[in-house]
């Protein structure tokens, strides 16, 4: 087992996990002109958080580690924060386009380490994993643009 490697699967857990509860809220929460949009794509982003929490965690598993598995472990190592509660929509859209960021720079580490360990199966999850967010930064960034 690689405790380094597994070490940072569950600081992506414990984002994933700060995320998913983040996006719930912004989608109870999101009001305004651009309601429905945001409040449809946000669904869509905490769907694809929960598979994404589910795919780690078995990682974890898969390679001889121990998911992290509660609320207080998450908070205690995430690098994303929780929601605030006063986001307006476009700061909600900026304050994700940035957690998806940290995912994605953190994610380029993990792809290092994974590929250093020869663990090519860890390496594809985050590749796949970073295209997504790469691609919901780009249109998270693109609807602030007309502000």
């Amino acid at each position: 087992m690689n405790q380094q490697l597994v070490d940072a699967l569950n600081k992506q857990l414990a984002n994933w996990n700060i995320l998913y509860t983040k996006l719930h809220h912004y989608h109870w929460y999101v009001d305004g002109a651009h309601f429905f949009t945001l409040h449809e794509k946000f669904e869509e982003y905490y769907d694809e958080a929960a598979g994404y929490i589910d795919e780690i965690a078995e990682r974890v598993l898969t390679i001889k580690g121990k998911p992290l598995s509660s609320l207080k472990a998450y908070l205690e190592v995430a690098t994303i924060n929780e929601a605030e509660g006063k986001e307006s929509d476009h700061e909600m859209v900026t304050q994700l386009a940035k957690d998806f960021q940290q995912i994605v720079n953190e994610s380029n580490e993990i792809i290092e380490a994974a590929e250093e360990a020869q663990d090519q199966p860890t390496s594809d999850l985050f590749i796949g994993i970073k295209a997504s967010l790469e691609k919901h930064i780009w249109m998270l960034d693109a609807f602030n643009a007309k502000q």
